[in-house]
C-alpha cells in the first residue's frame, strides 16, 4: 500500500553497484529504511542530491511493518536549500545535527510533534541570516525534551554532570538562557565558552543515551566556529 509522507534525510550506504539504502526520518512511520535502485547510475539525473543530510522530502512510499527495508514510489524535495550546502558554518552545524539524530532517534511510530520540531529547525538553520552560531546548542538542548529527557534548568543539566553547582556562574546563566530562549534570541557566548558548553551538555546526553559515544563531527564543528 502507498502512503504520503514528508521525510528528513539522515545518511545512505551505498548498495550494489548504483543503489542506495537510505535511512529517513518520516512524519508518518518515524525512522524508516528504504532502497533506492540505480540511483548512482550515469543515468539519475543526480537524484543522489535528494539524499543529502537534512534534505527535507515529499515522500509517496511502500510501507510494511514486517519489512526492514522499504521503497520509495515518488519523490521530491520540499524546500531546495541554499545556505545549508555552501555555507560553511551552517553545513558543520547541520553535520553536527546529522550525527546527533543519527545517535539519537529510534525506530518508532511516527512522532508528528518531534518531527514538526525537526523540520522546522532545519528551515530555521537555512533561513537565519546572522547570529546562528549558538544553533546548535539550543538544538540539542531542544531536543532532549522530545526525547525523554528535558532539563527543567541549567542547574539541572550541570548537577548531573558534575554534581554540586556553584550558584551565579556565568556559564550557569548562559546556559540557561539558551535552554529557554528561541533559536532567534541573542545569547552572547564567547567561543571557549561555547566549546565548554557544548561538552558538557554532550555528557549530561550521555547519561540518558547509552549509544551516544564520540561524536565525531566536534572536530569540524570546534574549528569552523572557532
Amino acid at each position: 500500500m502507498l502512503y504520503k509522507t514528508r521525510g528528513i534525510v539522515l545518511n545512505f550506504i551505498k548498495y550494489r553497484e548504483t543503489s542506495i539504502i537510505v535511512r529517513i526520518y518520516t512524519e508518518q512511520f518515524g525512522l524508516t529504511s528504504y532502497i533506492v535502485n540505480s540511483v548512482r547510475s550515469k543515468k539519475s539525473k543526480n537524484k543522489i542530491a535528494l539524499f543529502q543530510p537534512l534534505t527535507l522530502l515529499d515522500l509517496v512510499v511502500y510501507n510494511r511493518k514486517s519489512s526492514n527495508l522499504n521503497r520509495i514510489s515518488e519523490m521530491k524535495c520540499a524546500v531546495p536549500f541554499s545556505e545549508i550546502p555552501t555555507n560553511i558554518k551552517k553545513s558543520s552545524i547541520a553535520l553536527f545535527m546529522t550525527e546527533m539524530l543519527v545517535k539519537t532517534l529510534k525506530g518508532e511510530e511516527g512522532n508528528a510533534q518531534l518531527f514538526d520540531f525537526l523540520y522546522q529547525s532545519i528551515l530555521m538553520l537555512e533561513h537565519m541570516e546572522s547570529e546562528y552560531e549558538n544553533f546548535h546548542l539550543q538544538f540539542i538542548l531542544k531536543l532532549a525534551r522530545y526525547l525523554g529527557f528535558a532539563p527543567q534548568s541549567a542547574e539541572e543539566i550541570l548537577h548531573q554532570v558534575h554534581g554540586a553547582v556553584a550558584k551565579q556562574t556565568d556559564e550557569l546563566q548562559q546556559l540557561d538562557e539558551l535552554l529557554k530562549l528561541s533559536y532567534q534570541e541573542k545569547v552572547e557566548v564567547t567561543n571557549a565558552m561555547r566549546r565548554n558548553l557544548l561538552i558538557k551538555i554532550l555528557d549530561f546526553y550521555r547519561l540518558h543515551v547509552d549509544a551516544l559515544g564520540e561524536v565525531k563531527s566536534l572536530t569540524v564543528l570546534h574549528a569552523v566556529l572557532n
